[in-house]
């Protein structure tokens, strides 16, 4: 075995030409929205204002040396009730990965194959340290373990385009360039950044079409793909890793896509990638093959020697034109290439097949291990010239400042959610709403004080409702997004959670103020600006308490269904307590009032409006009554309003505080 300078020359020389590579590929397949062309070769001035970052990027190309020895994982699932003790339940160990041995260098595509469940996607996530629980085995980058300064340098692409749907390309991969570069490039120079990647992967004539949804028109699965991959090519990565890169294409599409993977393999990176069932073209792709069965390795090492391998043991195609692939996958299902199922086998013939099936497979993996798994220690222990890492990185865990990354969040907050936000059907029915409630308690008085109490009650708890549910979507729906970004320390936990909050003020503050200022006139509440003022801010700090209850209740759960249910829970709990419908509460019971911020927003918004020698008609001969001695105004005890503006403070800090904690620990499982 020779270092990677020595052995792929060609990978070394293309070195020097990291991002500049010529991607050679046809008409991309069709699409919905103007479809990608394959990229062309560029002419010579489409790169001279690109020079400089291309300089910059081989310099920060290292050649990264993956190798992995006697990986063994295995999680506790939970078994059902048995017969003997059906009350209790047992967790049982399955073994996910058993002593997979490996390594990719710089310049290799290392193709992962087996059947589904054969631990291709675990082992390519322990590859990029997001593996949760406990590896056996040894997994080390240049001779180092898994750190800071390695998970930058390294490129994961996960089986399901993660992407926002409303982003354009060009917007997905600038947001990603601002986040993901070095501080020591300047903004304008990121952008050209994500223009060259573009250019590179094909994307220029789509550049300016939405990514896309399952109910939003935009790229196709080939292009969506390019972007995934385009998002990791931006910080130049030594490591490039993809999950199931070709699953959904068809055969022209993979064709392109494993083309475009084996050329930047070619310029000085490893590249690992499972892949499900590829065709005969794909895997002449392939320097480098590993076959697992049931977690156990069946065959690791060139992709070139793995017929003869098979053959030495006994194995051989049943014919000459037999996609290897297929052989492959086949012998790791324990179906050997001279069997044949009979459809019309019965019950026993079925069981004595899967005791073949089982009996092959073991003969494989015994085979394994006595023929190329020593091969494989030698090359492992062998010494490999470790590549000069830099430590930069340890001593700065981000690329970019705190205040940047929340300006950058922000931004594309802004810009992705802007459809839900100002949508018609939102503002119709806070509009729709408001008007109705203004005809409702159209021109009331203080003679009618039942009435005006009521309106005051509805601002309170429409205004606690309303932006409580529609915080509990919010980090359910980005979970997925926020773990992969974050797993590829793109910004901290923080920058994102401040953006996204802050991102939600417009339209959450905006409405409320709209609302109340059709509802107060039309409902004829006391007709004084300041009064007017007061009420309103009333209503914003109610708004912001139960959004902030909405996202602690999402970021607790982090599941739509369960956060819906224990949030009506809450309010329905919160609008008996808060003084309107019971003005008599058990003692046992009455504390229930003290945590209901309704009953805080409800007890201000009649302290403001009703002055303490304000009158009203009682009716019935009875003459006037002052409006602090109405039964429903004097059970609130209108005093020391400085308490409840503190306690909706604390609860406004409290619950953001509660969401912020939980969403961390939720991030860290």
């Amino acid at each position: 075995m020779m270092p990677p300078e020595q052995e792929n020359p060609k990978g070394s020389s293309a070195t020097a030409e990291t991002i500049s590579i010529q991607i050679e590929m046809a008409a991309a397949s069709s699409s919905n929205v103007s479809p990608c062309p394959a990229p062309a070769h560029h002419h010579n001035n489409d790169h001279s204002s690109l020079f400089n970052f291309s300089d910059l990027l081989r310099e920060s190309l290292h050649p990264l040396v993956l190798q992995f020895d006697d990986v063994e994982y295995a999680v506790k699932l939970q078994s059902r009730r048995g017969v003997c003790c059906p009350s209790s339940r047992s967790k049982v160990t399955r073994t996910i990965l058993n002593g997979v041995s490996g390594a990719v260098k710089p310049g290799e595509l290392l193709a992962m194959l087996g059947p589904s469940g054969s631990g291709k996607t675990t082992l390519l996530t322990a590859f990029a340290g997001r593996l949760p629980g406990k590896i056996s085995g040894t997994i080390t980058y240049n001779g180092q373990g898994f750190s800071s300064s390695i998970k930058r340098r390294i490129g994961f692409v996960t089986q399901d385009d993660v992407l926002y749907p409303h982003l354009t390309v060009l917007e997905t991969l600038k947001y990603a360039a601002l986040l993901k570069l070095p501080s020591k490039l300047t903004a304008r120079e990121k952008m050209e950044q994500a223009e060259m990647i573009v250019q590179e992967l094909g994307l220029t004539r789509c550049r300016n079409n939405i990514i896309g949804g399952p109910l939003l028109r935009g790229l196709s699965g080939g292009e969506r793909k390019r972007v995934s991959i385009g998002q990791e090519m931006l910080v130049n990565p030594s490591l490039l890793l993809l999950d199931e890169p070709t699953s959904g294409l068809d055969s022209t599409t993979a064709q392109r896509i494993m083309g475009t993977l084996r050329r930047l393999s070619r310029g000085g990176r490893a590249v690992a990638a499972t892949v499900h069932q590829p065709s005969s073209r794909l895997f002449r792709m392939f320097d480098k093959v590993i076959v697992l069965s049931e977690g156990c390795s069946i065959y690791s090492g060139p992709a070139n020697s793995a017929i003869d391998y098979f053959a030495s043991i006994g194995y051989s195609p049943g014919f000459n034109f037999m996609n290897p692939a297929d052989f492959l996958l086949d012998l790791a299902n324990g179906v050997p290439p001279d069997s044949r199922q009979d459809d019309e086998a019965d019950f026993h013939g079925r069981l004595d097949l899967h005791d073949d099936q089982n009996s092959t497979k073991q003969f494989l993996i015994q085979s394994y291990k006595k023929n190329l798994h020593p091969l494989l220690k030698q090359e492992l222990t062998y010494h490999i010239r470790k590549a000069s890492l830099s430590r930069s990185s340890d001593q700065t865990p981000w690329t970019n400042n705190w205040w940047f990354q929340f300006k950058v969040l922000l931004s594309r907050g802004l810009k992705e959610r802007k459809h839900e936000s100002y949508s018609g059907l939102r503002i119709f029915q806070v509009m729709s709403v408001s008007v109705l409630s203004g005809l409702l308690w159209w021109h009331s008085d203080a003679n009618h004080i039942q009435d005006q109490v009521g309106l005051l009650f509805f601002f309170s708890i429409f205004w606690g409702f309303f932006p409580l549910f529609n915080a509990i979507f919010v980090f359910p729906q980005e979970r997925v997004m926020l773990t992969k970004e974050r797993s590829s320390g793109m910004y901290r936990l923080s920058s994102y959670y401040f953006a996204r909050t802050v991102g939600d003020l417009p339209m959450e503050l905006v409405l409320p103020t709209i609302f109340v200022t059709i509802t107060y006139w039309m409902g004829g509440l006391r007709p004084s600006f300041i009064t007017f003022v007061l009420t309103l801010l009333i209503v914003l700090l109610n708004v912001l308490v139960a959004q902030g209850v909405g996202l602690a209740l999402g970021a607790v759960l982090m599941d739509v269904k369960p956060a819906t249910t224990l949030s009506s829970v809450v309010m329905l709990v919160f609008l008996l307590a808060s003084g309107y419908y019971i003005q008599h509460i058990p003692p046992f019971i009455d504390w229930l009032k003290y945590v209901s911020f309704s009953h805080y927003c409800y007890k201000l918004l009649v302290a403001v409006q009703y002055s303490e020698n304000e009158v009203y008609d009682c009716g019935l001969g009875f003459g006037c009554s002052r409006v602090m001695e109405f039964p429903a105004i004097k059970y609130l005890d209108i005093d020391h309003l400085e308490f409840d503006v503190a306690a909706l403070v604390i609860m406004l800090v409290g619950y953001r505080l509660l969401a912020y904690v939980a969403l961390r620990i939720a991030q860290q499982r």
